[in-house]
């Protein structure tokens, strides 16, 4: 290994396995990139690695990764080198490394569609960490108002043909 940066992706590669489910993103046309034939062609390939799919032959080295991994049932011997490799994220931790100067030039020049990103707003409740978000409502017909609603009820109760009361569109995200 003679590039710092290499050696930086091999110690966040197995401190970010250390803790769990792992994807890592590459170039599978670079030199050295060993994946199925159907793959090789892909200018940013996600692959998920993890010591929990108990890989016989995981090795994270001087040169890059190596392992057999599964793809479409079929087991395939991978081989990664670090200069193909441009970004790893950990699944556990949400936390992401990009290397841009071994990104595909291609992903470099696509446009980025701004999205907001939505703000958890925290909830009082028993149990902590419960948080409700914006959901986008489908478009519903225009209800009438609750009021208005209730004081076309006749006070002997709803009519047996009346259609049943709509549920309402809010829901909980957990």
């Amino acid at each position: 290994m003679d590039d710092s940066k290499d050696l930086d992706k091999k110690e966040r590669l197995l401190a970010a396995l250390d803790q769990g489910m792992v994807m890592i993103h590459l170039d599978a046309r670079r030199p050295g990139v060993l994946v199925p034939v159907s793959l090789r062609g892909e200018a940013h390939l996600r692959l998920n690695l993890s010591y929990r799919f108990d890989p016989p032959d995981l090795t994270v080295g001087e040169w890059g990764v190596r392992c057999t991994l599964s793809f479409s049932g079929s087991r395939f011997k991978v081989a990664v080198p670090w200069s193909a490799l441009f970004a790893i994220a950990s699944h556990v931790t949400k936390e992401s490394w990009m290397y841009m100067e071994d990104m595909p030039p291609e992903l470099l020049q696509q446009p980025v569609a701004p999205r907001p990103s939505p703000q958890p707003v925290p909830v009082a409740s028993e149990r902590p960490r419960t948080f409700l978000r914006e959901v986008p409502a489908e478009p519903v017909d225009e209800a009438p108002p609750v009021a208005a609603a209730a004081a076309e009820v006749p006070p002997e109760g709803p009519k047996d043909d009346a259609p049943p009361p709509r549920r309402g569109h809010l829901r909980l995200v957990k």
